[in-house]
């Protein structure tokens, strides 16, 4: 009877990682995290730099001296790309480690799904947020990134660890509530891009790959 339960435990464990990616490195998401926080306090500090405090947070159209919106928004934009960059980099090193550690393939049917699942919602969002920047409405584009993100993360927690599909849940619940909340983006940005993915980051790392650094270690 025991050997029946662990040959049914055996079957489902090598059909789950036929289909979902489980390579995932929790370590990559606190990286993520803590460049993300480190994006959001200089963004924090070049909207201060460039806008007056009785700025409209939904626009940031005052701004200070001879410093143009565009300049403002050219600056914040470059911080993404350099925060989105790092993120991905940090997640491509940790969990390519944890692939070689675990004697698995990176790059497979179930991380092309995981990719695929992913892509689509983020692509959509980034568009959208592109819209918002174009008609000068900067004050919405945090809540969106935080919606398509969590949206992208529930459309591709299917092929992947199960926390993803509570992270995302999380991303979407933040969004909405930081789309009644505009003065505030920045906050929840920090705290959906960087405490959460933390938090989410550290808890997967715990329970699935704790085990495998102390045994391949």
């Amino acid at each position: 009877m025991t050997n029946s339960a662990h040959d049914l435990q055996h079957i489902r464990s090598l059909m789950d990682r036929s289909t979902r990616f489980l390579s995932l490195s929790g370590l990559s998401g606190v990286w993520a995290g803590l460049v993300a926080l480190g994006g959001a306090y200089t963004a924090k500090l070049y909207i201060n730099a460039f806008t007056h405090p009785s700025t409209d947070p939904l626009t940031y159209s005052l701004v200070r001296g001879d410093q143009s919106y565009d300049v403002m928004l050219g600056i914040l934009l470059l911080d993404a790309a350099i925060v989105l960059f790092l993120a991905l980099a940090g997640a491509f090193w940790f969990t390519w480690r944890r692939t070689r550690r675990t004697q698995q393939r990176l790059w497979d049917a179930s991380a092309r799904r995981l990719i695929w699942n992913l892509a689509i919602p983020l692509a959509a969002g980034g568009v959208f947020c592109l819209a918002l920047f174009y008609y000068g409405l900067p004050g919405l584009a945090i809540p969106a990134t935080l919606l398509f993100y969590g949206l992208a993360l529930l459309n591709a927690s299917k092929y992947t660890l199960d926390e993803i599909r509570w992270l995302g849940l999380s991303e979407v619940v933040l969004g909405l509530i930081a789309a009644f909340w505009i003065g505030a983006g920045l906050l929840f940005w920090a705290i959906g891009f960087g405490v959460l993915h933390i938090f989410y980051g550290g808890l997967m790392y715990l329970r699935h790959e704790r085990h495998d650094a102390t045994t391949t270690g």
